[in-house]
């Protein structure tokens, strides 16, 4: 009987420690706390007033700003951009309750309805529209992804971001001395097989409308072509390329656009994942490029905003990312110079965007 007990048990012990009877569990699951004991501290207020020149508020209420405000206060935000301002009778709403409650800490960006594009006239039509916006109080104009992925034309075909018929569009800009800041395509990774190579696999199982292919709605290479055209079209105007232009995860070649395109600027939101996981080569881009890169976090969580401060100003190593299915790799900082922190947080945006209070980064 002890025989067959013990016989049991050896049993026993053998299936539950072998391999096959370990827990399954897949890559979204599998998410294990680092071991690593390294220094390193949270950054929860930026070491300077910032101006967030990427931000989306529906919300412009004046009991809005007051709950903003004090988030703001907190992590040392100085002036929120809103990319969001729509256009007419609702931009004007947004400017008012702002010039109500804090006028020199919020800024609005115009928008255009580009969806049925006709003619030339529809062009200059949007342009007259533009520049009544800009006079109520927008200092930008906001172009979303759409253009280029969704938009069509009035009749049924992919409205193409450099078509000519939105050029009016672009020189009103210009004219009115307001940047643009452009969003275009998303990532590569969104057009790239979905399998076991792809990055972002984890980011389009859990949002699979994010697929793109070549023919939905078209090449990836060709919407950025697109883009690029309309800067080199109009040299006068002021860009601000949204999410690094999705060249984030290739810096050598961002700077090869920087120098083909002077007008063009880019813009941090949302890719602080690629520069945190390069910290070296990411801080020689951003001394090298320093009059060219603007702060920006896009999505209002508050408390998403000290994984950029932790990236750009703490030489810290190996720190956790708050989203997985964007990096599932941890981040490094960059500890970049005081005076790249400065153009970065705050100087750049001065000098695109018109009519900010100075006296809000006074040291």
């Amino acid at each position: 009987m002890t025989q067959l007990k013990n016989t049991i048990l050896i049993t026993f012990l053998a299936v539950v420690t072998s391999p096959s009877f370990a827990q399954e569990m897949g890559f979204e699951e599998y998410n294990p706390t680092s071991t690593l004991v390294v220094p390193g501290t949270e950054i929860t207020k930026a070491k300077f007033p910032f101006i967030d020149v990427h931000s989306h508020q529906r919300d412009m209420s004046v009991e809005a700003l007051n709950g903003l405000i004090t988030h703001m206060d907190a992590m040392n935000e100085a002036i929120m951009v809103n990319l969001s301002g729509r256009s007419g009778k609702s931009l004007k709403e947004k400017v008012d309750n702002i010039n109500k409650s804090y006028p020199n800490r919020f800024v609005v960006f115009a928008n255009v309805d580009f969806e049925g594009a006709k003619d030339m006239a529809w062009g200059e039509q949007a342009a007259a529209q533009l520049e009544q916006d800009i006079k109520n109080g927008a200092k930008g104009l906001k172009i979303f992804k759409s253009l280029g992925l969704r938009n069509k034309d009035a009749n049924g075909n992919r409205l193409a971001i450099d078509d000519p018929r939105l050029d009016p569009i672009w020189a009103k800009c210009a004219q009115m001395g307001v940047p643009v800041l452009i969003h275009a395509a998303d990532p590569k990774s969104f057009w790239d097989d979905m399998d076991a190579d792809n990055e972002r696999w984890l980011e389009l199982k859990t949002h699979p409308r994010r697929k793109r292919t070549a023919t939905d709605p078209a090449p990836f290479e060709q919407i950025i072509q697109e883009q690029h055209n309309v800067f080199k079209k109009h040299p006068n105007t002021k860009f601000i390329n949204a999410h690094m232009g999705w060249h984030a995860n290739n810096l050598e070649k961002l700077g090869e656009l920087l120098d083909e395109m002077p007008n063009m600027n880019v813009g941090i939101s949302a890719v602080i994942a690629e520069l945190g996981r390069q910290p070296q080569h990411a801080r020689a881009f951003f001394i090298k490029y320093q009059d060219r890169v603007l702060f920006g976090k896009d999505s209002w969580k508050p408390e998403e905003f000290p994984t950029y401060f932790r990236v750009l100003e703490s030489n810290d190593e190996y720190f956790p990312y708050y989203k997985k299915y964007h990096a599932f790799w941890a981040m490094y900082g960059l500890n970049l110079p005081d005076e790249v922190l400065r153009k970065l947080y705050y100087q750049n945006a001065l000098n695109l965007i018109p009519g900010l209070d100075t006296s809000l980064f006074e040291e």
